[in-house]
């Protein structure tokens, strides 16, 4: 059996934005599909946003993403939560840094830690928090 989990965010009207920034940090395929080509258009005004989309690498990056449509209410709070990003080079870890940080705050500057060589927080230009670090064993 294989088990993943996937991060699945929600946005009113950006998720198509934010799902292409991720694409351009990360890499991958991107699939969309909008209300209109699901025939679930509630409203017309929201047809061509997201009903779901995914940004997915052959590395292993995987993100969902949704607009969700005016008749729900979305309420993205203040720190909802984290979307962590664990790898092991250093090198890899900077480029996705320096990705996100476009346009984003800096919460937690790039700098070692003390459960990691190499540690960093930053908020994205959508809003969403992202944990980036050097991943090592546990040492319990």
């Amino acid at each position: 059996m294989s088990l993943k989990t996937t991060t699945h965010l929600n946005f009113r009207g950006q998720a198509k934005q934010a799902l292409g920034f991720y694409q351009s940090v990360f890499g991958g395929d991107i699939a969309l599909v909008t209300y209109r080509d699901a025939h679930a258009v509630q409203l017309e005004a929201e047809a061509d946003q997201i009903l779901w989309g995914q940004v997915a690498s052959s590395e292993g990056f995987r993100i969902m993403a949704y607009d969700v449509p005016a008749s729900l209410p979305h309420d993205q709070g203040v720190i909802p939560f984290f979307v962590s990003v664990r790898v092991t080079d250093q090198a890899e870890l900077k480029g996705y840094w320096n990705g996100l940080c476009d346009g984003g705050v800096v919460v937690a500057d790039l700098a070692p830690s003390g459960w990691s060589p190499l540690y960093g927080m930053v908020r994205d230009r959508f809003g969403v928090t992202w944990v980036l670090d050097i991943e090592v064993a546990y040492g319990g």
